[in-house]
């Protein structure tokens, strides 16, 4: 149940695919589109303590809480309790019966593999495009890191959620969700974001 993972920015998904292939990842999950909802208390209690209460829509329905984050030289260590619900509706009722209200929700396409004791997911998002490594500890994500030509030194520290809100504020944005949709129109640079290119 603990997660340790490092997530890099980077500016060319397909020659991260060529990388992967050239470890001989192995193909986990294809492309898939996510639908996540973050959920908080009333007086957003849970973000203001680094606590996460989610559910995602992909092949299956799932919930997931996360607790606060240790970050560590580009490696975020956290509890994470995730399990399948029969319905994502229902399990979005079944929040906002208990009083939880929707913080934000987002959309995501994630292709994962599997990389010795490690997964890599690549990650497409509505204003960029990521590369999460999770693993048992940090030296074996670093080693990963290197193998895939990543600059270790790029990764990022912020929750897609924060970049959302950096991006907002930089950009005087008033939309609520992270959706394909309301980005449209908008061009998001790596300097927005503030994040360096790891690629």
């Amino acid at each position: 149940m603990q997660e340790i993972e490092a997530k890099f920015y980077v500016s060319d998904l397909k020659l991260m695919r060529s990388r992967l292939r050239k470890a001989k990842a192995k193909l986990v999950q294809r492309r898939t589109y996510e639908a996540n909802i973050r959920f908080d208390t009333p007086d957003a209690s849970l973000h203001r303590e680094g606590r996460v209460l989610r559910i995602r829509q992909d092949d299956k329905a799932r919930m997931t809480y996360k607790g606060p984050g240790k970050k560590q030289s580009g490696v975020l260590s956290r509890i994470e309790i995730e399990f399948v619900v029969e319905n994502f509706e229902s399990a979005k009722l079944f929040l906002e019966s208990l009083g939880y209200k929707k913080l934000v929700s987002y959309d995501k396409y994630r292709t994962t593999f599997k990389l010795g004791k490690t997964h890599v997911m690549l990650d497409e998002l509505p204003y960029g495009a990521f590369v999460e490594i999770e693993g048992p500890d940090r030296k074996l994500i670093r080693t990963v890191a290197d193998e895939l030509g990543l600059n270790w030194k790029a990764a990022v520290e912020s929750s897609y959620h924060a970049l959302f809100d950096r991006v907002c504020r930089k950009k005087k944005l008033k939309i609520k969700d992270l959706s394909f949709k309301n980005f449209r129109k908008i061009k998001v640079s790596p300097k927005d974001l503030s994040v360096t290119p790891a690629d």
